[in-house]
């Protein structure tokens, strides 16, 4: 239980940290759905090709935040056509949170498999490598067959 309950019925002027980082994170968001119907349209091979020049341009020095909403893009359209599961908005923004560093918390169920996917998508187009950790042996087992 809060001790002084909603501070935004208090204070008008308080944020929770939740809606800081959504508010942060959104205009990454709305670029990556603004890409949405360019990934649609594209054919397997033209993924394909477009995960290749996000690599080669990865590696040529373009920063991987510059990449992000693209590489996301790519990668939303990707798990829609494979696993059948499209990111939401809110996954997307636990991917953003996972590349820069943070924790992502998230409770059963929310999707924890697709935020990670497009961060180590975005990581790995460096060439560095990513590894991907977690206790649960299950889920390990899991989505290394359902993921790759």
């Amino acid at each position: 239980r809060k001790l002084f309950g909603n501070m935004e019925q208090l204070n008008p002027f308080y944020e929770s940290p939740e809606k800081q980082t959504q508010k942060r994170y959104e205009p990454q968001v709305q670029a990556i759905n603004a890409l949405e119907e360019t990934m649609k349209a594209k054919s397997d091979d033209e993924l394909r090709a477009l995960t290749a020049d996000l690599q080669q341009r990865a590696q040529n020095g373009t920063t991987l935040e510059e990449l992000l909403p693209e590489a996301f893009a790519l990668v939303r359209e990707g798990s829609t056509r494979v696993l059948g599961l499209r990111h939401f908005d809110v996954q997307m923004m636990g991917g953003i949170a996972l590349h820069e560093g943070n924790i992502a918390e998230m409770g059963t169920g929310e999707g924890k498999t697709l935020v990670a996917i497009l961060a180590a998508f975005l990581n790995a187009l460096s060439g560095k490598g990513v590894h991907v950790v977690t206790v649960n042996d299950y889920l390990a087992r899991r989505d290394a067959e359902w993921v790759g």
